[in-house]
């Protein structure tokens, strides 16, 4: 699933279409059913910003249109008139480029519908203290699934959920009342500079995401893996020096 450093890129090249009219096609059946071009062709794309994962569209008279890719959506952003072979769900036409959304099953118009999500992992400045509040209120959770909540903390995905607790010397099954605040504000910090690099263009270096039984750079034991929480998302750690 892609996660918070990418939908704020997709935020970024979504800029170019920003204070334009746009021409709005609905190519997929699934998101012609839900009248989108009907209510946003024509209309000026006064804003786009990312949270957590997801993209916020803001045309004007206040209709914001909400874009989350879970596991296989892509937004591009191509010359006016590219050609392209099959049918995608989105397609925003301006006046020399035109944004087109591919396999993006959610999408959803209407007023703002971030008011459930917890802070953002990529805010400038992070608000740490309110993510450790947050987390704080799920004291019997395991932490690695904690992070993956996006009602406590908005961005995070398993690539660095997995490579921050490994950062920060903590298991991902450690319950979060046992984990002090200065580990937890250490774990999501390592997070937003981890995704922050990634955003502004850096390749941080994956330790433990898909290296199940490979050597720990940090102490040798082998990386351990397996599924967590209600999702099964899989957890990579080290058992020698996360605890």
């Amino acid at each position: 699933m892609p996660e918070g450093d990418s939908l704020h890129r997709a935020a970024r090249r979504l800029q170019a279409l920003v204070g334009e009219r746009v021409e709005v096609e609905t190519p997929h059946p699934r998101a012609a059913a839900l009248a989108l071009a009907e209510r946003l062709d024509g209309k000026k794309l006064e804003s786009v910003r990312a949270v957590g994962k997801n993209v916020l569209l803001e045309f004007e008279g206040g209709l914001v249109l909400r874009s989350h890719l879970r596991m296989s959506g892509r937004w591009r952003v191509e010359p006016r008139g590219t050609a392209r072979h099959g049918r995608p769900w989105l397609v925003l036409r301006g006046a020399e480029r035109e944004a087109v959304l591919w396999n993006g099953p959610v999408l959803e118009l209407g007023d703002r519908r971030t008011q459930r999500l917890g802070p953002d992992i990529l805010a400038d400045p992070p608000d740490l203290d309110g993510i450790v509040a947050r987390l704080r209120t799920e004291p019997g959770r395991e932490l690695g699934d904690a992070l993956l909540d996006q009602r406590l903390v908005a961005g995070i995905g398993n690539v660095w959920k997995a490579e921050s607790l490994w950062r920060a010397h903590v298991s991902p099954w450690r319950r979060v009342g046992d984990t002090s605040d200065d580990e937890l504000r250490g774990t999501v910090g390592q997070a937003a500079t981890l995704m922050r690099e990634s955003l502004d263009g850096g390749r941080p270096v994956r330790h433990v995401y898909r290296k199940a039984g490979r050597p720990c750079p940090r102490c040798g034991r082998p990386i351990s893996s397996r599924g967590q929480g209600d999702d099964n998302r899989t957890a990579y750690w080290c058992d020698g020096c996360q605890r």
